[in-house]
């Protein structure tokens, strides 16, 4: 049985054992490079997302309150898609190694975002809180499901970078021409 709930486990079990033989392999760097679009148009950021499969374009355009005009995703959608889709994913992997048979599973984020420090007036947080629900159907008991949603809590890489600092290291380079 190498996929559970569309997991490949006999991948996930391969890669963990790799990295008690080798801790280092665990680190892996992500490199993103876009551009902003000068010309008027339905997209103002456009960025090439290398993966292991290919390469990804996504394209954001800001909500026409912040100078976009709402063609595409914004930014924040893309925060909270990667959100959604990392827990999810992380919950789906954990659950499958403790041997749980998902039926469905679906999750929604909320957050309720305050603009004003974007635009200067004030320094209240541009968001206090991000609500994540899940939605399990499954036969496995209960309490094995609760499991597996601390564990998902607790090892998902998105929802870690949310709830400790990260130190930010931005870098300016100026040139003319």
């Amino acid at each position: 049985m190498a996929r559970k709930n569309n997991v490949d486990l006999e991948k996930v079990r391969a890669f963990e054992e790799g990295l008690k033989a080798d801790p280092s392999k665990a680190r892996k760097t992500q490199v993103i490079e876009g551009e902003w679009v000068l010309e008027e148009g339905p997209v103002q950021f456009r960025a090439k997302i290398p993966f292991e499969g290919g390469e990804a374009v996504f394209e954001t355009d800001s909500p026409s309150f912040m100078g976009g005009g709402g063609n595409r995703p914004g930014p924040m959608h893309y925060c909270f898609y990667g959100l959604a889709s990392c827990y999810t994913a992380t919950f789906a992997t954990v659950a499958s190694m403790l041997g749980i048979e998902l039926k469905r599973l679906t999750t929604k984020v909320e957050a309720d975002v305050n603009f004003s420090r974007v635009f200067g007036m004030g320094d209240a947080p541009v968001m206090e809180e991000v609500r994540v629900t899940l939605t399990v159907v499954s036969d496995a008991p209960e309490e094995r499901i609760r499991e597996a949603e601390a564990l998902a809590i607790e090892r998902c890489p998105v929802v870690f970078t949310l709830k400790n600092p990260v130190r930010f290291t931005p870098s300016l380079v100026v040139s003319r021409g």
